[in-house]
């Protein structure tokens, strides 16, 4: 699904529309989110529809096994979040923006009133998004504009009837759908004001983690192996997105480096970049179809891209140790997470990464 999570703003955050500054971007972000609520049905009544597609029939039935797999075996929250569908008539339910400084991958940060400080800003106009990232070039950060096909509001608005499935992601392949669900339910268990990575990090080690078992136990062959081969595409991706964050980190941190030199060596580490992509996809042997998504992603990364790419996968290896330490207890592994969400931020961190913890 790419790079998906809490949206840059859920509805709760609209708090302090009275005597907030840029109320403009906080009522979109109301109305736009209503919007969605009010698109949203029981899946029970799209399943009775004559007029719903057998292929939507199909997806939704899985998504309700899927559900009810995350709460009895994930313990993950049994609420009223994902037992409704919205069909939004677009690909995307938000589109991120994020930036970075030209010699940085340090995200630039928003503050809202219940998310705390996140590294994007979220739009349910696709226009508005890439608006405010030409913006942020226009002032000298190198930005950029994604969508977000699943977005979680944290459980705040349960008693709106929680989020929904949506359209945007309903029809992925089962291994996906899994993932998608499992991820979101997961920011409903632990979320860190002010520290988008571990809050996305968890997140996703909870989704790996619940996705293969869920692979494991009820998916068939044929959707084993189509989530094998997507999944095998990510992680090749991830894993060279990952070297050359490393490589531009070590260019960015050089000390005496002058301008020209940092200029000079980034834009060597890009072509090293976009030469090594082409190279993993001609040695994958898959339909270059299968890589379009990343080729628009490698098409138009900058800091801006690789900070957000680390937020969601530089902690998981330290979270999944620590999954693993707790026996594969999924209760235990949140009270250990929860004991971690409650320390200073940069102590969580250093715990996690030594495996100081549980």
């Amino acid at each position: 699904m790419g790079l998906a999570g809490v949206a840059g703003v859920a509805l709760a955050t609209t708090l302090c529309l009275s005597g907030c500054a840029n109320l403009g971007y906080y009522w979109q972000s109301v109305t736009g989110h209503l919007k969605l609520l009010n698109a949203a049905k029981p899946i029970d009544e799209w399943l009775q529809e004559p007029q719903t597609p057998q292929r939507i029939r199909d997806k939704l039935a899985l998504a309700q096994r899927i559900r009810a797999y995350a709460s009895s075996e994930l313990k993950l929250p049994d609420n009223r979040s994902y037992h409704r569908y919205a069909d939004l008539h677009r690909s995307a339910a938000v589109w991120n923006v994020t930036a970075a400084p030209t010699y940085s991958l340090e995200l630039k940060t928003w503050c809202f009133p219940v998310t705390g400080c996140v590294g994007y800003r979220g739009y349910y106009d696709e226009a508005a998004a890439r608006a405010e990232a030409a913006e942020l070039t226009r002032q000298g950060w190198e930005a950029g504009a994604y969508p977000v096909t699943a977005y979680s509001t944290l459980g705040y608005l349960n008693w709106l009837g929680g989020d929904p499935l949506l359209n945007t992601f309903i029809g992925y392949p089962e291994g996906e759908l899994a993932r998608i669900i499992f991820h979101e339910l997961a920011h409903q268990v632990v979320y860190a004001k002010n520290d988008t990575m571990f809050n996305e990090s968890f997140a996703t080690a909870v989704e790996r983690l619940g996705g293969e078992r869920w692979l494991q136990q009820h998916a068939d062959e044929k959707a084993r192996a189509e989530y094998a081969a997507f999944d095998a595409r990510r992680r090749q991706f991830r894993q060279l997105s990952r070297a050359t964050r490393e490589r531009l980190k070590a260019v960015y941190d050089e000390p005496g480096a002058t301008t020209s030199v940092r200029e000079q060596r980034k834009r060597e580490v890009m072509e090293q970049f976009r030469a090594g992509y082409e190279q993993m996809k001609a040695r994958s042997g898959d339909d270059p179809a299968r890589w379009r998504g990343y080729d628009r992603w490698v098409a138009n990364a900058n800091n801006a891209f690789f900070g957000a790419q680390a937020a969601y996968d530089e902690l998981v290896p330290a979270f999944e140790a620590l999954f693993r330490r707790q026996e594969g207890d999924w209760q235990r592994f949140y009270d250990a997470v929860r004991q971690l969400a409650a320390l200073p931020k940069q102590e969580r961190h250093r715990l996690l990464k030594e495996g100081a913890v549980g």
